[in-house]
């Protein structure tokens, strides 16, 4: 694999890289090696192409709380009392030589970086701490998320492109509010935490520019899950379910994952009364969009409140010790096939596609997911995949690039 050199170089490995996180090729295949090896060269490539400045006073010491896991009130002994670090991080306040002596003694945070020009007027609103070239700009842009003024921009100012991507749902402190906010991540491997935010921030724009009906808290209960989940039954399953979801307040966005995130789902509160939900369908099974489904809708009926941290789901990872996500399993897995009658089904045993049919039209669901739960239970992915519904979702919906 050559070294990235040229412009047109650049490209090819961007386009390269695009196919590959279609495909999410497992780990350990000559694709995800190849996948990992372009994500360095691209890396190394815009290192030395595009440099980034250096960060100033508050961002380095946010990153230096973030690396510690400090929070505001760890700083109070070094910069004097709450105000000052509330006025400090918020860039108000400059920081005193003192402070900087501080600073610098304990959290090991190089003086020249401390000593730069702290001018308030020179912090742009609520938005100190984030490094905004790290922002995925140049696959947003391919994707139409939004648009750019000229190719220098795109070198030279990749701020100005992702404040008009989120200029939709508020200023600079919306954005800094989700890229701040602690959020529940299931997975089992390294992600972009700046993709994740462009993500998520997609979901927002999408989500508050449609009118929908107030949502209810508290709606959500496992005789609603299993109203939606029996609207699996006609083909047209999926968008019978985004429809019926929005006519209850809540938003379904299909929008596939970023680079360096390896998503199925996210639920999450876009506004204090608009939960979202987010699906990639990175698998495109009729199986697997059900089962995310339920598995989002889940973590807004036991977990999501008005002020509360979303969830974002990669689900080939297990729940580990995370007690949120075994709850919005078992709540799914119930909402789909209650485990009263799983346990009493031939399919539990059978794994047959007439067995499939035969719980499916007992439950008034889509065989695809009886299917899906009787390769989980026996582990083995190879039988029944014929009737899991491959390519059957992703067709339904409208390209999500497109989509407004």
């Amino acid at each position: 694999m050559k070294t990235i050199k040229t412009e047109t170089d650049y490209a090819e490995a961007l386009a390269d890289i695009e196919r590959l996180v279609d495909v999410d090729p497992a780990p350990g295949t000559a694709d995800a090696d190849r996948l990992e090896i372009l994500a360095l060269l691209v890396r190394d490539y815009e290192a030395k192409t595009f440099p980034k400045t250096k960060p100033n006073p508050v961002e380095a010491l946010r990153f230096r709380m973030e690396q510690q896991g400090l929070s505001p009130r760890d700083l109070v002994p070094l910069l004097g009392s709450r105000s000052k670090v509330s006025e400090i991080l918020s860039g108000r306040r400059a920081l005193t030589l003192s402070m900087i002596r501080a600073l610098n003694r304990s959290l090991g945070i190089p003086a020249e970086v401390l000593l730069q020009d702290q001018s308030p007027e020179l912090l742009k609103d609520d938005d100190a701490g984030i490094d905004w070239s790290r922002f995925p700009v140049r696959e947003m842009v391919a994707r139409g998320w939004v648009s750019l003024r000229s190719q220098k921009e795109l070198r030279e100012d990749p701020e100005s492109i992702v404040r008009r991507f989120f200029a939709p749902i508020g200023g600079p402190s919306t954005v800094t509010a989700f890229y701040r906010r602690t959020r529940r991540v299931r997975t089992g491997r390294a992600m972009d935490r700046y993709a994740l935010t462009a993500w998520t921030l997609r979901l927002a724009i999408r989500s508050v520019g449609s009118e929908l009906p107030r949502y209810i808290h508290g709606s959500v209960t496992k005789d609603f899950m299993r109203e939606v989940a029996q609207l699996s039954w006609s083909s047209r399953g999926p968008l019978l379910a985004q429809e019926f979801l929005e006519n209850h307040g809540i938003s379904l966005v299909v929008e596939r994952h970023l680079s360096g995130t390896h998503l199925d789902g996210a639920a999450l509160m876009a506004t204090p009364d608009r939960p979202v939900i987010g699906l990639t369908l990175r698998h495109d099974r009729i199986d697997n969009f059900w089962f995310c489904l339920m598995h989002e809708l889940a973590h807004i009926s036991l977990h999501l409140h008005r002020d509360s941290e979303g969830f974002l789901d990669d689900l080939d990872a297990g729940t580990g010790e995370d007690a949120s996500e075994l709850e919005a399993d078992m709540l799914a897995g119930e909402a789909l096939i209650p485990e009263a009658v799983w346990h009493t089904s031939p399919a539990r045993n059978l794994r047959s596609p007439d067995a499939a049919r035969h719980l499916a039209e007992r439950l008034r669901i889509h065989p695809a997911i009886v299917a899906g739960r009787m390769r989980y239970e026996g582990k083995n992915f190879r039988i029944l995949n014929q009737s899991v519904g491959r390519g059957e979702v992703r067709r339904l919906f409208q390209e999500p690039d497109s989509a407004s």
